[in-house]
């Protein structure tokens, strides 16, 4: 049997990207007898226009704990996938490209976005796999998403260093962690360095209870408070907003985060408080992967290869329960796997008196 594969890494970098492309070239290098693969440069830009490179054994070595992603990603939002713009054609151009390099197959690393890029190639004809790349962990489908532990990892050494200055200056500090939309990491970060205020897109806040636990808690002789905030984080008043009302009022912010808002927000109420703010930002993307995201990536990268060895085209790999196995793209492609309000992960919380600002 030969195969020429082509690879692209696509949206937001993350740690591990590196890891499961090794997976998956190593174990196609080591079970088929003749094998190409063809690394596309910056995402599905080199897929576009045929920026791409040849790889060999050597260029997966030494790159397992390597951040980042060797081919470079860019985001090419699937809203504008098939909008032709100045006369290109971007389908056609993919399509026409996969052709010429005579590809068996297409992996592709991606979240949400891209996976959706992906499922759109599959419908039009294309031998397509999934691989489900986002810290976010927000991907419809899968129990998990290599690059999400290493984020937690992240975000908590990071809430722990704020943890003593507040304590030493007997502060509020409001910090602001990754997640547009879904929570996951807010809520993981969050419950690991005690924050017992956790603010989540999921779940709508009333300032005035964030008030009142802060309160709270220094009349139980603890001065300071850290309060984890998603980027996504949203008023209950703002959630009754339109969509299209609340993105004016996220757009007059004038690139301030929600956490200003907020400490705004409670400045008002509590004038004698000491409240500070502070964004995590990108760092949680970069890095080395961690451990663990090391060995799912790697599990992932097996499973993918071994996906384009059985000429199961059309799915994307995932994490159930434990074990690695494969949904179809179809199954996955613009849904979200979003932070469950109800779900045992926030009642559990609750019970020790961690508040979510809503009630």
């Amino acid at each position: 049997m030969s195969l020429r594969v082509g690879i692209l890494t696509s949206g937001g970098d993350c740690q591990a990207l590196n890891a499961t492309m090794r997976g998956l070239a190593k174990t196609l290098y080591a079970q088929v007898k003749d094998v190409e693969i063809i690394g596309f440069k910056n995402g599905y830009k080199g897929l576009m226009y045929e920026d791409y490179i040849k790889m060999s054994p050597r260029d997966f070595s030494g790159i397992i704990n390597q951040g980042g992603t060797i081919l470079g990603s860019s985001r090419c939002p699937f809203k504008k996938m098939q909008v032709i713009e100045d006369g290109f054609d971007k389908v056609k151009a993919m399509k026409k490209t996969y052709a010429k390099l005579n590809l068996d197959a297409l992996a592709v690393l991606g979240g949400n976005g891209s996976l959706k890029s992906a499922n759109l190639l599959a419908q039009q004809g294309l031998n397509v796999i999934g691989l489900p790349k986002t810290i976010d962990n927000d991907t419809y489908g899968t129990d998990y998403t290599f690059g999400f532990q290493s984020a937690i990892d992240v975000a908590t050494r990071y809430l722990d260093d704020i943890h003593s200055t507040a304590q030493s200056h007997s502060r509020i500090f409001v910090v602001e962690v990754m997640g547009h939309k879904v929570g996951h990491i807010t809520l993981a970060a969050g419950l690991a360095t005690g924050c017992e205020i956790i603010l989540l897109p999921e779940i709508p806040y009333d300032i005035n209870v964030i008030a009142k636990k802060i309160k709270e808690r220094n009349k139980k002789g603890k001065k300071f408070t850290i309060i984890a905030a998603a980027e996504g984080a949203i008023s209950k008043e703002d959630a009754t907003l339109s969509k299209k009302k609340y993105k004016a009022k996220v757009a007059a912010r004038g690139g301030h985060s929600v956490v200003e808002e907020i400490a705004r927000d409670l400045q008002a109420i509590m004038p004698e408080a000491e409240i500070r703010t502070s964004v995590i930002g990108h760092a949680q993307r970069g890095g080395e992967p961690d451990a663990y995201d090391r060995m799912i990536s790697t599990r992932f990268g097996i499973e993918g290869a071994r996906l384009i060895m059985n000429r199961s085209f059309g799915q994307l790999v995932v994490l159930k329960q434990g074990e690695v196995g494969s949904i179809p793209l179809q199954d996955t492609a613009g849904k979200l796997k979003y932070v469950d309000p109800e779900g045992k992960t926030v009642k559990n919380a609750r019970l020790m008196g961690v508040s979510f600002g809503d009630r």
